[in-house]
């Protein structure tokens, strides 16, 4: 059975709440474009930005060591990783206090699913 696809999906419903969050404070703020000096708007945009410059690689290479073989529970393993990170890192940015902690950890559970995907790929191929 083909995991990533579970992965893709929640990632893509992740993508909507954050897009909707944007839109939501873009309303508010009456501000089309930029963030109009908004701290909320500003936390806002951020986040969906953070998330589409890691997720979709990160999700790319989950689908790559599928591809190669990866057993299925490494491939929710990492899957996890990067929902639990995204979501979190998400969450930790457009809260209140700068430095939630739910950011950080969200940053490592992310960064952690590149990292070992990326050299499990590697030993797969050179090794």
């Amino acid at each position: 059975m083909i995991v990533t696809p579970l992965y893709a999906g929640l990632l893509g419903l992740l993508l909507l709440a954050l897009s909707i969050n944007v839109i939501r404070d873009r309303f508010r703020t009456k501000v089309s474009l930029g963030d109009g000096n908004d701290a909320l708007l500003q936390k806002s945009i951020r986040a969906h930005g953070n998330f589409v410059e890691y997720a979709p690689l990160g999700l790319v290479l989950i689908a790559v060591a599928e591809l190669q073989g990866a057993p299925a529970f490494a491939v929710h393993l990492l899957g996890t990783a990067l929902f639990l990170g995204r979501a979190l890192h998400a969450y930790g940015i457009t809260r209140p206090k700068d430095l939630h902690p739910a950011r950080g950890l969200g940053m490592l559970l992310t960064f952690a699913a590149l990292g070992l995907t990326s050299l499990a790929l590697l030993a797969h191929r050179l090794f």
